[in-house]
């Protein structure tokens, strides 16, 4: 029951608390009491998702929230193929790692 209370109403407490103690918190994932739960827990949810990809098993919020998990924690992520459809479908244009700038290519000349 315990857990039960955690998961319903105890959880909305403690996000209270963690806004309570830093107001300008930017995300849940940096305060204290998150950060250890999760770490404590993610050997256990790579697990979960691993098997659940592994025997068919669709689970879009775990893998979801664990795609976002791992990308929060990075300060470069690989989503030049993303921006470059994006530049592609719609002219969105794209930033380098090499130089400054903003920039656009014409795919399909």
């Amino acid at each position: 029951m315990e857990g039960w209370l955690y998961y319903s109403g105890g959880i909305l407490n403690l996000i209270k608390q963690a806004y309570v103690r830093r107001p300008d918190l930017p995300n849940l994932l940096l305060d204290s009491h998150f950060t250890q739960s999760i770490l404590t827990k993610e050997k256990a949810w790579r697990t979960v998702v691993m098997t659940a990809a592994q025997i068919g098993i669709p689970v879009p919020a775990f893998s979801a929230s664990l795609d976002y998990f791992d990308s929060y924690r990075r300060d470069r992520l690989p989503q030049n193929l993303t921006q470059a459809q994006r530049d592609y479908f719609g002219a969105h244009t794209y930033e380098r790692i090499d130089r400054e700038g903003v920039f656009h290519t014409e795919w399909t000349k």
